[in-house]
């Protein structure tokens, strides 16, 4: 580290000032503003104080329930309690909390673009880009999930490809235990480890011709025995940091709760273009899921063009076309104009090297595509949000520096001979 600081001194510099600039935006954000306060926030409060006052864990209902994961309640009960002793307001506390974790996010977002492009420049440009983003700014103020998940999910992609490239069960155990802590936070990232060390294996079994030719040939038992110990590694590691909630249910409610049992989601996700007024089925007697499963086959059989079209394309450019606004504030905050249009230039921009990965998918960086496709497909299962699309565009941003890096480098290549000749 001290090393590499060393031989690269002037973008080393220029991180520091981005995460000063990263830091001064968000204490400008939170300072400069009124916030408000959304529903779910109401909620998780109330759950937070029936849980110190009641010991009860449940969202709202008065009775225990699994309906959300415990990862951002018992991070809000924590600072509740700090925010007891030292006489302070709670929501002012978890803001300046969010903040140092949103310009902390960066660093795991600089590693996850050294390992995938191995280049600094795309680094330094990815982290400026998260630095300046106005959805990552906006969401310290929200007091909702977005700002934890997003970071421990960047240090469990950090990680986890990091172990890809060691092969190391330690590297791969810590993984494991970086995604049960993002699950808690978030439960949809549960199944990623699965095709990502799909992927992997796949990699490794068919490796690339330069490769090919300079090491032995690949036997492929050997090397499924190797990926499949560090997936279980992981996934035993993810299952004892998911253990103690797992617990919790089954002793509290009887069953077993993967991960949470809220289903509204998905009910809620079968209503083409959120249109609420659709009496496609009738749902006396039924539960919500229940609901939504007849929906859908109602759906599919008598309006099949308009499911189709819904469950693909519709809630795609619903989830991805438009930025998270996190819970709203006043007056409007920015750092930059058309802060939208530089939110679509990014996700369609991003495009570009998505289609080539999925054409070179012995590179590094189709780890990041594979995230982004199996992400988009469970969000293709329940109800759109924009609030959706943030935990993963720094893997878009990310895609997005690589694809202008290089063809400012092309450019700048065009131009050397021409001033030369």
């Amino acid at each position: 580290m001290v090393e590499w600081v060393r031989r690269n001194k002037t973008v080393t510099i220029l991180i520091v000032l981005i995460f000063l600039l990263a830091l001064w935006l968000r204490a400008d954000f939170l300072t400069s503003v009124k916030h408000k306060v959304s529903h779910d926030t109401n909620h998780y409060m109330e759950m937070v104080e029936r849980l110190l006052d009641k010991g009860i864990y449940a969202y709202k209902e008065e009775v225990p329930n699994a309906r959300v994961t415990p990862g951002y309640p018992l991070f809000m009960t924590a600072l509740y309690l700090v925010a007891d002793q030292r006489n302070v307001e709670l929501y002012p506390l978890i803001r300046w909390v969010q903040a140092l974790i949103s310009v902390a996010s960066l660093i795991p977002m600089f590693i996850i673009a050294m390992l995938v492009t191995r280049n600094k420049w795309v680094a330094t440009f990815a982290i400026f880009l998260g630095a300046v983003y106005h959805p990552f700014i906006w969401a310290t103020g929200a007091v909702l999930t977005e700002t934890l998940a997003l970071f421990f999910l960047m240090c469990y992609l950090a990680m986890q490809i990091y172990a890809f490239k060691t092969q190391r069960k330690r590297d791969a155990a810590i993984a494991g235990l970086l995604l049960g802590i993002t699950v808690l936070v978030r439960a949809e990232f549960l199944p990623i480890f699965v095709p990502l060390y799909g992927v992997f294996l796949l990699q490794q079994w068919f490796p690339r011709k330069m490769k090919r030719k300079a090491a032995a040939p690949v036997k492929r038992g050997a090397v499924f025995k190797r990926v499949a110990l560090l997936g279980i590694i992981t996934g035993l590691c993810l299952s004892a940091t998911m253990l103690p909630w797992w617990i919790r249910n089954v002793v509290t409610l009887n069953e077993f709760v993967l991960t949470a049992s809220q289903t509204n989601p998905f009910k809620a996700g079968t209503y083409p273009d959120k249109d609420y007024s659709d009496k496609i089925v009738d749902p006396t007697g039924l539960t919500q899921n229940e609901v939504a499963l007849a929906r859908i086959k109602a759906g599919f059989t008598q309006q099949t063009w308009k499911y189709v079209k819904w469950y693909t394309i519709g809630k795609l450019e619903y989830t991805y076309n438009r930025m998270f606004f996190g819970s709203g504030h006043e007056p409007g905050f920015t750092v930059y104009p058309r802060g939208h249009n530089i939110h679509q230039l990014i996700v369609y921009g991003s495009l570009i090297p998505i289609l080539l990965l999925l054409w070179r998918w012995r590179h590094p960086a189709v780890m990041l595509v594979v995230v982004i496709i199996i992400m988009s497909m469970i969000r293709l299962l329940f109800v759109p949000e924009y609030r959706y699309n943030f935990t993963v565009m720094p893997l878009f941003i990310i895609l997005f520096s690589w694809l202008a890096v290089y063809m400012l480098e092309k450019l700048r290549g065009m131009i050397r001979p021409r001033k030369t000749a």
